[in-house]
């Protein structure tokens, strides 16, 4: 899925809109935009504009727009579709160290299965028409995760669990 970011706001300016319609106080807004920004480590980039990123740095920002309103549950759909396969796996990576220092429900939609396996703790399998829970496959892989876990038998049988539950 594409960001969605306003390519006339800087990323400073885009994680702050949501509390600019809020209303959130000026210096309290401020704050916490650049607290979103030091989680998704791009504090670096607030005055740089969306044509400036890459597609990995816009979906950073996307989150961080995302975070700045303190969600309990933090919903993602296809994050990190659209983008080739070392840096969506550098996202995950990310996305799991945003996990461990918030500690966050995220609630993700993937179509990659070995995305579904390295991140979650349990895999939900919908059907295709009507969309329903088809399989409920718990994740009981250690944690923190590292990439290597890709390589892992562990892994590959949970990944493999998935794939038979989809067709």
């Amino acid at each position: 899925q594409k960001a969605n970011l306003m390519p006339w706001r800087n990323v400073f300016d885009n994680i702050l809109l949501p509390l600019q319609i809020q209303g959130v106080p000026k210096t309290q807004a401020y704050k916490r935009v650049e607290q979103a920004l030091t989680m998704v480590g791009l504090g670096d980039f607030a005055a740089a504009y969306p044509r400036e990123l890459s597609g990995g740095m816009q979906q950073r920002v996307s989150i961080a727009r995302a975070l700045v309103h303190k969600p309990k549950i933090l919903l993602l759909d296809e994050p990190f579709g659209a983008l080739d396969a070392l840096t969506r796996e550098r996202l995950n990576l990310e996305l799991l160290q945003l996990w461990q220092a918030s500690r966050k429900t995220v609630v993700m939609v993937t179509h990659n299965i070995q995305e579904a396996v390295f991140l979650a703790d349990r895999v939900l399998v919908l059907s295709q028409r009507p969309g329903r829970v088809s399989a409920n496959i718990p994740i009981p892989l250690p944690r923190p995760r590292e990439l290597s876990l890709l390589y892992n038998s562990s892994f590959s049988n949970l990944a493999y669990k998935v794939r038979q539950a989809i067709v």
